[in-house]
This record gives C-alpha cells, structure tokens and sequence, in this order.
C-alpha cells in the first residue's frame, strides 16, 4: 500500500489566522506560520498562485522553511486553468503586450508570445520546490463553465508540455465530464497522459461531481475536500471560507477512509487534501481523518 498524506488549504487563511489558536502566539507571520503548519502535517495545498503569477523567491523561501520530507502542491495561475482575470494581475512587463480594452482577459485573449512566457515563468518558479524534492502536483482546477470538448484535452496536452518535469493533477467542476456518456472517454485520456483525476467530496448538487474515488496514474492520487455546505456552494460571496464553511462529522470522514485505502493500493502516494477552510475546521478534519486512517 502506497503512503497516505493528510493536508489542508492554504495554511494562511484569515479566518485560520485571525479567529482560531492553531498558530502560536509569536507565530503568526509568513516564516513562522508556515514552520508551525509545517510540524503538524506533511503536506499543505498552496493556493495563493492561483491569483497571481507565483515568484521562484518565494518558492525558495517555502523549501527553507519546511523539513525535508514536506510536500507542496500548487495550485496553478488561474489564467491557465481558463478562468477570467485582470490585466493587472500579470507580470508588469507583460500587461502592455497584452493591452485590451477588456476589463477581464482569457486564455484566448493573450498572444501566443505572452502566452508561452507565462508558461515558462511558471515553470520557473516551482524549481525550488521540484529540485528540493517538495513538489507534489500542480493543482488545474477547470471553471464549472469548462465542459468535456476537445479544446479543453488539448488545452490539458499545452500545459503538460510546458511542464514536462511537474505531475499534473486536473479538477473538473461540471459532473459532465463523469457523466455516464463520458466517464470511460474522460479517466482513458488522464490515464493514457499520466495526468491525476483529483477525486472530491462535495455537496451533491446538480452539476457537482459524485463522490468517485479512483486512480488514473501510479505515482499519486488525490481527494480534496469542500466541505458540504449545499446553501453556499453556488451563492456568490466575498471569500472562500464562506463557500467551505463545513465541519466534518467523523462519521462523514469515516466513509472516506476504506476509499483512501483502495485509493493507496493503486498509487504509490495519496493525498487528502481538506479545502473547508473556515476557521480551523480544515485542521480538525485533517486530523481526524489521520487519526481514522492510523486506526
């Protein structure tokens, strides 16, 4: 059986931070925070590059920080994962070459030039972590608009290329790309590219993906956790922790633990990574869960 590893989301949440007594006093600024997460787990979801273009510093400072051993995955640039964003939050030196009058840009909208820097800057800033041995996955999270097309296959195949040395782990937000007409057509193209199907556990809406526990690469396998908050899900808020404010129950937990186990046999490293990130639930559920899989 292949090791089991038990994180969270974004170690610096506000609400984790400001509203909770996980980090000691003392502690609570970027080195110290991340130096206690660091004692507690093994494996942490970073999620502040999703909104801006990640710096190779800043990695560099994460693989100090930690013990050998420690793992990472990275949440990728949301321009990447097809989401919109602002000109202004691209590199400096790249927003005049992507000069529109859109307030918001896609993928689409950058010229190919700027478009491969991106690419390649990315690839730049998670070496530290790559060459540290700390690099889980990087995280490609689709928007719930992303449908299974072979546009978004192949849009997969152009970061794949660009990150040749990194594993890729793709979340799908649409049940469409499970559903039984493309379920087979969906696992068959991450398998057949060694790409990780992230598995989730969230509130079973139209649309929302079923709760599936399967395995589409050797080396890892992985299970995010959203929380089953059904009123917040599809409501607009200002944070996320209002989207994921849920609290496992053990007995919810506990349905997962045979799933991680069969997940284990087929990978040779699982990750459990908790994303209800309100206040310290994520912390409790990650340490519940490691206690049940322990037992």
């Amino acid at each position: 059986m292949g090791e089991i590893r038990v994180g969270i989301s974004s170690w610096t949440e506000k609400t984790l931070v400001r509203e909770t007594d996980f980090y000691p006093r003392g502690a609570k600024n970027p080195e110290g925070m991340l130096r206690h997460y660091a004692s507690q787990f093994s494996l942490v979801e970073a999620d502040a590059g999703f909104y801006r273009m990640p710096s190779e510093d800043t990695a560099v400072k994460w693989a100090e920080r930690t013990p050998r051993g420690f793992t990472f995955n990275v949440k990728v640039f949301r321009a990447f994962t097809l989401h919109p964003f602002e000109p202004t939050v691209l590199p400096k030196d790249l927003q005049e070459q992507a000069a529109s009058d859109k307030k918001r840009l896609y993928w689409k909208d950058l010229p190919p030039p700027v478009q491969a820097e991106l690419l390649e800057r990315f690839r730049q800033a998670q070496r530290p972590l790559h060459f540290g041995r700390k690099l889980g996955a990087l995280l490609v999270q689709f928007p719930k608009w992303v449908f299974p097309s072979e546009e978004a296959r192949q849009h997969l195949l152009t970061l794949k290329k660009a990150w040749p040395d990194y594993r890729l782990a793709v979340e799908f937000r649409d049940a469409s790309w499970v559903s039984d007409k493309n379920l087979d057509r969906t696992l068959d193209f991450l398998r057949d590219n060694d790409l990780v199907f992230v598995c989730v556990d969230e509130p079973q809406l139209p649309r929302t993906l079923p709760p599936l526990a399967v395995a589409t690469s050797p080396k890892l396998a992985m299970v995010r956790f959203h929380g089953r908050n059904a009123e917040s899900w599809n409501k607009r808020v200002d944070t996320a922790a209002e989207r994921f404010d849920y609290d496992y129950s053990p007995a919810e937990l506990k349905e997962w633990a045979p799933r991680l186990r069969a997940l284990a046999e087929k990978s040779e490293e699982t990750h459990a990574v908790m994303n209800n990130c309100h206040r310290d639930f994520a912390v409790h559920s990650a340490r519940q869960l490691a206690d049940l899989l322990s037992d």
